[in-house]
């Protein structure tokens, strides 16, 4: 489409180096330099400590927030932006907790990412009121949907494989059980239609650092739904969070609606580099986003299974149920991936043997992934990837 030329230009690409790893690090769009070169000089630079007030910093947060909240289907003045997304798993799944006082589950699975199951595990700790984390298989949570249940956490793209949850269904299923449905949208938001508002969700979380294009620490997002933002308590109940931070009353007393569910001092600078990659997403729409993205996605898997027969694809076949990444796996996946990306092609690797990709329209088109493909037979037929340096582990993969 002739749209995604348009926003291809709008992002800083390296010359020689194809990008398939917007899924974990989105890529520097030009504007954000200048949006936030600006914000220090003319903001920081000029006005200090006045910006908060005369640069709108203190709204920064939820107005940025109602943004996000367009890209997620979500209602006005329900998201609020802060903190990072292990903050804000905490804080949604405590305050889904206490919502449900009588019930002691926390359903999971085990496609979740690692860090939202740390966090319940800290929580049940912390509490120590015989709460359990029941983890299943992705396939199971349907059926592992109880009267027993408080609140059922789920990632609805699993960040190995990118199968999608149904959040609709699993939602519904969730509430007739009289649970609680908490979501992470981190590989959602950016990547496919998310309509929470249509779906019923309680909260969702996610980041901003990935399909968002905020850069590296980018701050995450917090969503309650209008019927839960009045009576939720925080558990993290920081200043800022506070119905009158500047009165600096010694008690805590929850702010209004969604202003309740920040913390601390925002990330201000970040969150103009989130803006200026938010002018970009106001220029698209997220269908057409969602079906170039099975596009290029289909013929990443065709070109891949054409040419390099000893990868087994580990996304799901059917589009419907895969989110805007492609896995494959092999059991020399980490060497593999050392080698592409050597060659100029950058996926990622998650363990224990998966060669990830993302497909990311808004600055990924067919000559990249064919190179990609290209370049990943060109590395099997060699054996290219059998070397000890590509062999010795990095601490990020």
């Amino acid at each position: 489409m002739e749209i995604f030329k348009k926003t291809r230009a709008m992002f800083h690409l390296p010359e020689s180096m194809t990008y398939l790893d917007g899924n974990s690090l989105g890529p520097l769009p030009y504007a954000a330099q200048d949006r936030v070169d600006a914000m220090m000089r003319d903001q920081w630079g000029e006005m200090l400590i006045t910006g908060w007030n005369k640069a709108g910093w203190m709204e920064q947060p939820t107005r940025v927030g109602d943004r996000v909240g367009k890209l997620i289907g979500a209602e006005a003045g329900h998201v609020v932006l802060g903190d990072t997304l292990s903050i804000k798993v905490y804080q949604a799944l405590a305050s889904a907790l206490e919502l449900k006082p009588d019930r002691k589950v926390i359903l999971s699975d085990s496609g979740n990412f690692p860090t939202d199951l740390y966090m319940a595990e800290g929580l049940i700790r912390m509490l120590d009121r015989g709460l359990e984390l029941r983890v299943v298989a992705p396939e199971d949570v349907e059926a592992s949907i109880g009267d027993d249940i408080a609140v059922m956490m789920l990632t609805q793209v699993d960040y190995r494989s990118g199968r999608m949850h149904d959040m609709n269904r699993l939602t519904e299923l969730a509430h007739k059980a009289g649970a609680i449905a908490v979501w992470d949208l981190a590989h959602s938001a950016g990547a496919v239609p998310v309509d929470l508002a249509t779906a019923n969700a309680d909260f969702a979380v996610g980041c901003t650092y990935k399909y968002l294009n905020s850069g590296p620490g980018g701050p995450a997002f917090i969503y309650v739904a209008p019927r839960h933002a009045e009576v939720v308590n925080p558990a993290l109940s920081g200043w800022l969070g506070h119905e009158a931070p500047f009165a600096f009353d010694l008690n805590y007393k929850p702010g209004a609606g969604i202003e309740r569910m920040r913390v601390g001092t925002p990330p201000v600078i970040q969150i103009a580099a989130l803006e200026a990659a938010l002018d970009i997403w106001e220029m698209v729409d997220m269908a057409d986003v969602r079906a170039r993205a099975v596009e290029l996605s289909e013929l990443f898997i065709n070109e891949v299974e054409a040419r390099c027969p000893e990868l087994t694809l580990a996304s799901p076949r059917d589009a419907a149920q895969r989110g805007s990444q492609v896995s494959f796996a092999h059991e020399e996946g980490y060497a593999i991936m050392q080698a592409l990306i050597a060659h100029g092609v950058i996926g990622d690797f998650r363990a224990p043997d998966i060669l990830r990709f993302g497909i990311t329209p808004l600055y990924v088109g067919e000559d990249d992934i064919l190179r990609a493909a290209t370049t990943l037979q060109e590395i099997m037929e060699g054996q290219l990837w059998d070397r000890d340096a590509y062999r010795i582990r990095s601490r990020v993969t």
